[in-house]
């Protein structure tokens, strides 16, 4: 799988957010994280680019099977980082001194701590993608995701993601939160 099939994988029907704006918007985000190196930069630009590239909404193992594919297709030497640092966004739960891991997972929320439009939009584009998701069970479940993010003491576990996100994040989670309920 070359890089025009993984761009054609971000711009099949149906991906109204995990598409080639994610990529392109995770992409300029580690462009804005200092101090890594050439290699850790690698490392983190695949598992950008590899992280949704199986994207199905009634599906529970998108990670696993975005990560399966990006070890089979990344260099030997860097595959099973990639594949773990894309098993992590399942959960986006991190250890403590997962420095890299706590990179990607701050990258891939960053949408949660933008401006108000563009955070309501991803909502919009994340509801689109639920659209096989009746109304009351899609509140639910949304609610349900969006509390647990909430209720982290931490939701960016890079110390810089956290220091620029975080408090616009709440807000955003507390405004979307009220609108479910």
């Amino acid at each position: 799988m070359n890089r025009e099939e993984l761009i054609a994988a971000y711009t099949a029907p149906g991906r109204h957010y995990h598409n080639l704006a994610h990529i392109e918007d995770c992409l300029a985000a580690l462009a804005r994280v200092e101090n890594l190196s050439a290699h850790e930069r690698e490392i983190l630009s695949e598992a950008i680019w590899w992280h949704d590239v199986v994207y199905d909404a009634t599906r529970s193992d998108n990670e696993e099977l975005s990560a399966q594919l990006a070890e089979q297709h990344v260099r030997s030497d860097i595959s099973e980082e990639v594949g773990r640092l894309i098993r992590l966004t399942k959960t986006h739960a991190v250890q403590s001194d997962d420095r890299l891991g706590a990179i990607l997972i701050s990258i891939d929320l960053s949408i949660l701590g933008a401006e108000p439009a563009r955070y309501d939009a991803y909502a919009a584009a994340i509801r689109q993608e639920f659209i096989h998701v009746p109304e009351p069970d899609y509140r639910a479940g949304r609610a349900r995701v969006l509390s647990q993010f909430a209720a982290r003491p931490v939701i960016f576990p890079d110390a810089a993601f956290a220091a620029r996100y975080d408090g616009q994040a709440r807000k955003n989670l507390a405004r979307e939160l009220a609108a479910l309920r």
